[in-house]
């Protein structure tokens, strides 16, 4: 029981931090929209796998707003903010192969800096916590690195869900109401950058910041 818990703990963990660098190799918003789901639903594994095993059924119930929120309705209302159009990265501040040499240097930062707390909280998950330490800063470069904003609401996810994680692992999960309120905070963050981005989208055709930053100017 414990060797299958610990792999599928592992497994789940390692899913969420490999879509968070997929995200900088892909460039076309429908591959980015089924990584965001995969990673959605990674994350709920997590909390499902980690409320399984300590017979929590908070936790159980949060894994099931995590599979429903980030596994489904955010990616599902990321693609709407898209139009449905199969946009594509074209000129990204970072380049691919840039950000995937940046992605694996914050990687070592994460899993070197983090080792203290990693040891403090021990056990299978506390081994994990630096995977939720590399997936928050994988979030931020693709924040700073991706010009379109659909990118962006993928790298302000990303954040999201390291956080996330490292509390997952560091606690065994977070109060459930807890969890459902930030996940319902990120949800209306969604909701309120599609209705932007689908006005921007209305009044100018595109939505890459810097054409847009040209208009302003």
């Amino acid at each position: 029981m414990s060797s299958a818990y610990s792999s599928t703990l592992t497994l789940a963990a390692g899913a969420v931090l490999i879509c968070a660098v997929v995200v900088l190799w892909v460039t076309s918003t429908r591959s980015m929209l089924i990584v965001v789901a995969t990673q959605g639903t990674a994350l709920g594994c997590v909390a499902m796998t980690l409320g399984v095993h300590v017979g929590d059924a908070g936790l159980i119930a949060t894994a099931a707003v995590e599979l429903a929120v980030k596994g489904l309705a955010i990616p599902v209302l990321i693609d709407r903010a898209a139009g449905g159009a199969l946009d594509r990265e074209r000129r990204p501040l970072v380049n691919v192969p840039a950000s995937l040499v940046a992605s694996a240097a914050l990687i070592v930062l994460a899993f070197t800096a983090a080792r203290g707390v990693a040891t403090f909280v021990g056990a299978t998950s506390g081994a994990l916590v630096p995977v939720g330490v590399a997936t928050l800063l994988v979030g931020f470069l693709v924040l700073v690195s991706r010009r379109r904003p659909i990118f962006q609401m993928v790298g302000l996810l990303l954040v999201d869900n390291g956080i996330a994680l490292v509390a997952f692992l560091c606690t065994a999960g977070v109060p459930f109401l807890i969890e459902v309120g930030v996940s319902l905070d990120v949800l209306l963050a969604v909701v309120v950058l599609m209705v932007l981005a689908q006005r921007l989208r209305s009044e100018f055709g595109d939505l890459d910041l810097d054409e847009l930053r040209e208009l302003h100017d």
